[in-house]
């Protein structure tokens, strides 16, 4: 992959585009019908530039990488078809904002760090199968962790109510349902991450040979994978035994979403990055 030429020049135009329809959200907060269409129709084609890009990136130059680069603007991508249709059947337009911006930058990262060269099951099924569905995890986990962060501010701002009118990014959470719906709707959302991160754990287990050409190995990224799983099913468990939910979900949410960022994105940022190791 190149730096230079279409893929650097699709990204500005992307990244360009998710900024300039994250400010038109910003300033149109108050009547969001005036940005409702162009959201609609925006935001689809975004996600499929971002993707035509993100193909470029992991196999544009002949030979498949990947790296924390590439996984961050795969799982931002995700976010943002996610907040598409989200979108469709509940207000929450105020995440765009915050995700639209962490998108814009993600499709850059490419250019930078292009991600180091997968040889083993580069062709095979399971590899991309295993990819997609950890993608999703992540995209899906991370949409709730940010749920949740919105939840903690708005939970903190209902317990002050005698403050002045809402300024800053404060006018966000006029434009949020109410707290109940938002636990209703984290708690979908993390549902349905646990369920691909499950499936992430055993396509990892099963076709560990095949994909990374050895048997599975419990070293960091093995370790805090389960250690998320575990901290998701505990709390997906105490919402269903103990009936969990306010602060004390808000706190599992971050924990396990915490676990899940170093488990890969954070680990081969320290090795690619920091390290300047493969």
């Amino acid at each position: 992959m190149t730096t230079s030429g279409f893929y650097g020049g699709g990204a500005a135009v992307v990244a360009a585009a998710y900024v300039v329809l994250a400010w038109m959200t910003w300033r149109t907060l108050g009547a969001p019908e005036r940005t409702a269409r162009w959201r609609a129709a925006l935001l689809p084609l975004l996600a499929l530039a971002h993707a035509t890009l993100l193909g470029l990136a992991i196999a544009g130059g002949g030979e498949f990488r990947f790296g924390f680069a590439q996984a961050l603007s795969a799982t931002l991508l995700l976010a943002v078809v996610v907040l598409w249709i989200e979108g469709m059947f509940v207000p929450v337009r105020g995440l765009d904002v915050l995700v639209l911006p962490a998108a814009a930058v993600c499709v850059l990262l490419p250019l930078p760090f292009q991600g180091v060269p997968i040889a083993a099951g580069v062709d095979s099924t399971a590899l991309r199968l295993h990819l997609l569905v950890a993608i999703a995890a992540y995209s899906l986990l991370t949409i709730a962790a940010l749920h949740a962060l919105l939840m903690a501010v708005l939970d903190r701002r209902l317990h002050a109510p005698l403050q002045a009118p809402a300024r800053g990014l404060g006018r966000i959470f006029g434009q949020l349902p109410s707290l109940l719906a938002l636990e209703r709707l984290l708690f979908r959302q993390i549902g349905a991450g646990f369920l691909l991160l499950t499936a992430t754990l055993i396509t990892g287990v099963f076709f560990s040979e095949q994909l990374f050409g050895r048997a599975l190995r419990f070293e960091h990224k093995t370790v805090f994978t389960i250690a998320s799983w575990l901290v998701f099913a505990g709390l997906m468990g105490g919402r269903i035994v103990f009936g969990w939910r306010g602060r004390t979900a808000l706190r599992w949410t971050f924990a396990g979403f915490l676990m899940l960022l170093l488990a890969y994105v954070g680990s081969r940022f320290v090795l690619e990055v920091i390290l300047g190791r493969v």
